[in-house]
């Protein structure tokens, strides 16, 4: 089968590439501080702040502990269970919440949501050389690039006295390891954060992840060319309102993951709550998305040995199966992988096959579409370009209007 020119083995190696210590970065301790550090830094920057007289604020961190079903998210007016947060703060994506002073995340796209009356805010957050997005009342900013250790980043300064909305959001993906957020130091007072009406969950693998998304073929995959917030999954769920959760890692399938490698298919980590770490598992109970969006196989038929269809769709049906337990109300999307010719076709077949077997079962809230669009340029190593995606996205939003009303 035709083997596609996808350099993903090399993410399932990388541990998040070289920090940039450079840009004026004040560390702090371990723990939020209770000052901001306000001062000569452009608002609009990405880099850490610099000494500066501070000013007394609130400082918000989580009080979460592990996912109490008995409660909801305050702000939040659904009626799925989640841990409950400190107001103001809204943590998006999976993250271990054992330590509230330390809240642990790595999957693609996860991050948090202030509100506040105020003029500014900051992340205390120990990273190391990772990408994040940050938008402030709906503006997105210069990309955010973190240094190792714990800091203090400036995400909104200098803001117009009221009310203030700032989202930060990580762009890398889950393989380069994990983010902590340490707090965030608001000058100005903590409002409950904007309400969640819509969640969507999105599988998937590089494609999903945004690789190489923001590059220009010929190019080799960086992590500064990977952007989450671009995929074809944050555009939807942005069109419709919707909250996302990105559950995927370059290179990984439902049985072969690139280069017929077996080791650890999608279907193996999903259930992790830090992407590389397989011992803490999510309680899906925490949140529950109303569509889960699954493009998944391209990297099991990417060169020549691929799974034959009596196990490529026992493996796919055994998936599903899960998800339906942890997720019993979603509508599950299968949605045809990035493929061409016969085997597109084929594969597609499959996939039909699996949705047919899953309304034998009586499971009917499955349906399979296909959202490939027609390729806009090219990213790195062959991968969707940012316009690329956002045909994508399109297409997904028709097929959530088709199928959920949205």
């Amino acid at each position: 089968m035709r083997t596609l020119s996808l350099s993903l083995l090399l993410l399932l190696a990388c541990t998040g590439g070289d920090a940039d210590d450079t840009g004026g970065a004040t560390s702090t301790t371990n723990a939020p501080s209770t000052t901001t550090t306000t001062g000569a830094s452009d608002p609009t920057t990405g880099e850490p702040t610099t000494d500066a007289p501070a000013t007394t604020t609130s400082t918000a961190t989580s009080t979460t502990g592990p996912a109490d079903p008995t409660t909801t998210t305050s702000g939040d007016d659904s009626t799925t269970s989640e841990p409950l947060e400190p107001p103001g703060i809204h943590y998006v994506g999976r993250h271990d919440a054992s330590d509230p002073n330390n809240i642990r995340m790595s999957w693609s796209g996860v991050g948090a949501v202030v509100r506040f009356d105020g003029t500014d805010l900051h992340a205390d957050l120990d990273d190391n050389g990772r990408w994040f997005t940050v938008v402030v009342d709906g503006q997105v900013q210069p990309p955010l690039m973190t240094a190792p250790g714990p800091m203090t980043y400036p995400l909104a300064t200098g803001l117009a006295p009221g009310e203030h909305t700032v989202e930060l959001y990580r762009r890398t993906e889950g393989s380069f390891g994990v983010t902590t957020i340490l707090g965030f130091d608001v000058t100005g007072e903590l409002l409950s954060p904007p309400p969640v009406t819509r969640r969507i969950q999105v599988i998937g693998d590089s494609i999903s992840c945004g690789y190489g998304n923001e590059g220009v073929s010929p190019c080799n995959f960086s992590a500064e060319t990977e952007n989450h917030y671009r995929t074809y999954g944050a555009i939807a769920a942005r069109a419709v309102g919707a909250e996302l959760h990105t559950i995927a890692w370059s290179g990984k399938g439902v049985v072969n993951n690139y280069g017929d490698d077996v080791f650890e298919p999608m279907p193996q980590i999903y259930d992790r709550t830090i992407a590389g770490d397989g011992g803490a598992q999510w309680d899906h109970a925490a949140w529950q998305p109303d569509v889960v969006v699954i493009n998944l196989g391209t990297n099991d038929f990417s060169t020549d040995d691929d799974p034959p269809e009596d196990v490529f769709v026992p493996a796919y049906v055994a998936f599903l199966s899960h998800l339906r337990d942890v997720y019993p109300d979603a509508f599950i999307l299968p949605v045809a992988p990035l493929l061409w010719g016969d085997e597109a076709t084929m594969v597609a077949g499959y996939l039909q096959s699996v949705v047919d077997q899953r309304h034998a079962e009586g499971d009917l809230d499955v349906a399979f579409v296909d959202i490939n669009a027609a390729p806009v340029g090219s990213g790195c190593d062959g991968h969707p370009s940012v316009a690329t995606h956002e045909g994508m996205a399109q297409n997904l939003v028709t097929a959530l209007g088709q199928h959920l009303g949205w």
